[in-house]
């Protein structure tokens, strides 16, 4: 007969694993893998040195804080893998010619490294905005979103419709293709398809050749009109695909693109006149009243002209208050307001509750009055 363990004795010699779980803020990480995926990309994964569970929402970004020739640097990459997958996450980077960090990345980031991250931000995610039928819509690295998207459906199984759509150049740029395929010959509610733009000398290709269109749309996805829609790519590639639904009057409060990296608004004759305008209004702006901006923590204020944000006063201290994208997506520079009012232009770097909180963007926030913030 089996010996029984006593309960008191169990008790005694369990040792619980304390698992904290991630909130956004500032977070030490380590590389623990590097993955090529195509030739030009490669996806970083990272965990903790103790136990953390990564929750995040899919489609949600982090901001990488670098060391780069002894400067630091701030980047936003959107996470690739999926929450359902809780004691790590990765992120996938295309090489991009130029790019500073990406190559950096490329080049000098291994297995073991540590970094610092910010986050996890984003509203571009399939959990805030769910669906019983979705349309995912990816140009280039643009799939890493939507590939989180894909894995979390996937792996919880979900009883949601996908249809995936995604655009390369080239056979040998498909990122994820293996694990694309995968899903797709598992399950009866995904549906994938691929658009090479061209095919090159000694690639085989049997798929969909050329652009996304209002024809290929059609036949891949008849019932898109009552689809919810995620699209992320190269900013060419978005206005194409808001432009076609758009065209078809396609309710666009079902729409969601990510925006973190676009590009600017071409220069038109309207932005010009705008600018001439912009400019005779800013020679105004500068004969009103100035507000002063007190730092408690670093025990120094300063006078700030009307338009200028709480990040370019604190530079002009000497106070650096960490920083991604600038725009008020990331949320990395967000701090904590005591006092006063602020004028916060953000594009979701930062939540009702935080702001209901005291909480600003200091790199989108323009004091409306005198402000105390803490840092």
């Amino acid at each position: 007969m089996a010996d029984v363990i006593d309960d008191t004795e169990a008790s005694v010699n369990f040792n619980p694993l304390q698992t904290r779980v991630w909130a956004s803020g500032r977070h030490a990480v380590r590389c623990v893998r590097v993955i090529s995926e195509t030739w030009d990309v490669k996806t970083f994964c990272f965990n903790a040195a103790e136990p953390m569970m990564y929750f995040f929402k899919p489609g949600q970004f982090v901001t990488l804080e670098l060391e780069i020739d002894g400067e630091q640097v701030m980047r936003s990459y959107t996470i690739s893998s999926s929450p359902s997958v809780p004691y790590s996450f990765s992120i996938t980077v295309k090489r991009i010619p130029g790019g500073r960090v990406s190559n950096w990345l490329h080049e000098n980031l291994k297995e073991q490294d540590e970094l610092a991250v910010h986050g996890p931000n984003g509203d571009f995610n399939c959990i805030d905005h769910p669906a019983e039928k979705v349309l995912l819509l990816s140009g280039g690295v643009g799939i890493t979103p939507l590939m989180s998207m894909a894995r979390w459906h996937f792996d919880t199984n979900a009883d949601v419709d996908v249809t995936f759509v995604h655009s390369a150049r080239t056979p040998r740029d498909i990122i994820f293709q293996r694990e694309l395929e995968h899903i797709s010959s598992r399950v009866t509610n995904f549906s994938l398809s691929i658009i090479c733009e061209r095919i090159e000398i000694g690639q085989s290709w049997n798929g969909y050749r050329g652009y996304l269109d209002e024809s290929k749309l059609e036949m891949i996805a008849p019932d898109y009109m009552n689809r919810r829609i995620f699209c992320c790519g190269p900013t060419p590639y978005m206005n194409a695909v808001r432009k076609l639904l758009a065209a078809k009057g396609f309710d666009m409060d079902f729409y969601h693109q990510e925006s973190f990296g676009a590009t600017p608004m071409d220069v038109t004759q309207e932005a010009i006149e705008q600018a001439e305008i912009a400019v005779k209004v800013a020679e105004e702006v500068k004969k009103a009243a100035t507000f002063t901006v007190e730092f408690i923590e670093s025990g120094m204020s300063i006078q700030v002209p009307p338009g200028e944000t709480v990040h370019a006063a604190a530079s002009r201290l000497g106070i650096t208050i960490p920083r991604g994208c600038g725009v008020g997506i990331c949320g990395t520079c967000k701090v904590h307001k005591k006092a006063g009012e602020v004028d916060i232009q953000h594009n979701g770097g930062i939540t009702e509750e935080e702001l209901e909180e005291g909480y600003v963007l200091s790199c989108c926030s323009t004091p409306t009055s005198d402000l105390s913030i803490e840092y």
